[in-house]
């Protein structure tokens, strides 16, 4: 009778989650009686989730932690089919010799949504106000944005910075009379291929062509995007609610009638940061523990680079859509091929391992060290199966290493908490080296934010960071980021110090209605999947 009566609870349950995903597609499918060709149905991936203080690129939208097309707005440069990053609004630039100004040379046929042209004053005040807004953008290095003329714009910097480039890319522009922080999310005026005309929170933001636009005019004159969880995403593709979805992890072996698989590389770098620092006792923001006896000791590092083995996981996890990574950067210009190792040798690591003094002593298989076990915990989000999933098995390949990995799963506030003292399951993405190895690894006071959460340092990668940073010449700049990741027997990359242990370059992958043309998509920028919206047509 207890049988029966367990069965019919897990069978009520397994009807409430079916109903509960039913409805949530539902939700999200109105527009399928929506016949007009021109209307396009997004739902957006988990990389562009639902702003919350609305469409504003000074609070985040399109630039920040992500980078994507923002649609209502538009930026000084874009990105075009090759990859390079190439004039929109602006006409040209030119630094100066010190690296610290940038002047910013304008069109002025451009107009806002609005009818206002938009000019050097709108420029001068989106940044100005950007860089003192709470948000994700890290725009601290600007000292200060001055209208020369209509057509000019000066940017003063801080320090020379040579990827600022990519704050020009990624930055909406906003009209400097109409701006207002409090409104302006959810009435968004711009000079993108698009305006809002409708948002309903929760579920769905509803852009109609900008009539006002400069560019050449898309052939979509409407885009539904959708918020959906990552749960229901297959079920809408299978009702047909979307002309384009996310594929979750748990679905790349499906496919759906009438979708393509479409997958897109992005340079999406997943690894474990591994603490650098012996824990001393000390902490931060007066609670957060720093330091790892057992991380902060190399062989262990350099033991888990060495033997796990990155093919396998890739294969387990992702079912092949994704590639090993080693540095976190494989796949951008700036990457150094040397700093990579040979992985999946587990003898090799085992030697690593007992030449650095750690041996199993009392035979549970897990080796120790002058009494301590090499044991840590790894925090994760378990949001992300594709996380969770890579933690899981990082945690099964270290333990036939004789290293035991304690999983923790956790939200980004307890992750973020942990992370000075235990490793975390982390990703990035950028194509822009100052946030993807200068925030990464330069040495940095301990100040709670995510980047360079195992607080690495190592002054001869410092250095070359710097110079990388005040160089002019983007050749040369990328040659610096390089040498930094080897240099005198250390460096950020698994070769040198091996603060992570970088395993995956997992893809951005979509099911895309097979009537949709996407035209020539510039490679390694996937998680922006409307890049080039403005060439999509539907055949």
């Amino acid at each position: 009778m207890v049988k029966k009566k367990m069965d019919k609870r897990i069978l009520i349950g397994g009807v409430i989650a079916l109903i509960v995903i039913v409805v949530a597609v539902f939700a999200f499918s109105g527009s399928t009686t929506d016949n007009d060709p021109t209307h396009l149905v997004v739902a957006a991936h988990s990389n562009i989730p639902e702003p919350e203080s609305g469409f504003n690129p000074l609070t985040g939208w399109g630039c920040g932690h992500q980078n994507y097309n923002p649609l209502v707005q538009s930026c000084l440069f874009k990105t075009d089919d090759n990859g390079t990053i190439v004039p929109d609004i602006a006409t040209d630039y030119e630094i100066s010799d010190d690296g610290k100004t940038w002047t910013v040379n304008l069109r002025n046929d451009i107009k806002f949504s609005d009818n206002s042209t938009l000019n050097a004053e709108d420029v001068a005040f989106t940044f100005n106000t950007a860089r003192k807004t709470e948000s994700e953008l890290d725009l601290t290095n600007i000292a200060n944005v001055t209208a020369v003329n209509d057509t000019s714009v000066k940017f003063d910097l801080v320090e020379p910075r040579s990827t600022f480039i990519y704050d020009l890319r990624y930055v909406g522009i906003v009209p400097s009379d109409t701006y207002d922080n409090a409104t302006y999310g959810e009435h968004p005026i711009g000079s993108g291929p698009y305006v809002l005309d409708h948002w309903d929170k929760g579920q769905q933001a509803i852009f109609k062509i900008n009539d006002n636009y400069y560019g050449d005019k898309p052939y979509f004159t409407q885009i539904t995007l959708l918020f959906p969880e990552e749960s229901t995403w297959l079920e809408l593709a299978k009702s047909g609610g979307a002309d384009v979805v996310p594929v979750a992890t748990s679905a790349l072996n499906q496919s759906v009638d009438g979708y393509n698989f479409v997958e897109k590389s992005a340079g999406r770098a997943q690894g474990v940061s591994l603490p650098y620092l012996n824990d001393t006792g000390i902490v931060t923001n007066d609670s957060y523990k720093v330091g790892n006896n057992v991380t902060s000791d190399k062989a262990i590092r350099e033991a888990l680079n060495v033997g796990i083995n990155r093919t396998e996981i890739v294969d387990s996890v992702f079912s092949g859509h994704a590639s090993p990574e080693y540095t976190g950067v494989d796949t951008r210009d700036f990457a150094n091929p040397d700093g990579k190792v040979q992985d999946g040798n587990v003898a090799q690591a085992k030697q690593i391992l007992s030449e650095g003094g750690w041996k199993d002593t009392d035979g549970d298989g897990i080796v120790e060290k002058n009494g301590v076990k090499a044991s840590f915990d790894l925090y994760y989000p378990p949001d992300y199966l594709d996380r969770q999933s890579l933690s899981t098995v990082f945690a099964e390949q270290a333990k036939d290493l004789g290293i035991q990995v304690n999983l923790k799963g956790a939200d980004w506030d307890t992750i973020y908490a942990n992370m000075y003292s235990s490793a975390a399951l982390m990703q990035q993405t950028s194509p822009d080296p100052y946030k993807s190895i200068y925030q990464q690894y330069h040495s940095k006071e301990m100040d709670g934010f995510y980047m360079n959460p195992n607080l690495y340092n190592n002054s001869d990668s410092d250095k070359l960071m710097e110079d990388a940073m005040s160089t002019n010449d983007l050749n040369e700049s990328n040659s610096l980021w390089a040498e930094s990741a080897l240099v005198n027997d250390g460096g950020w990359s698994p070769a040198g110090d091996a603060p992570w242990v970088w395993i995956a370059n997992y893809d951005y992958n979509y099911f895309v209605k097979n009537d949709i043309d996407m035209g020539t998509q510039p490679d390694g920028l996937g998680n922006d999947v409307l890049i080039n919206i403005c060439e999509w047509t539907r055949k």
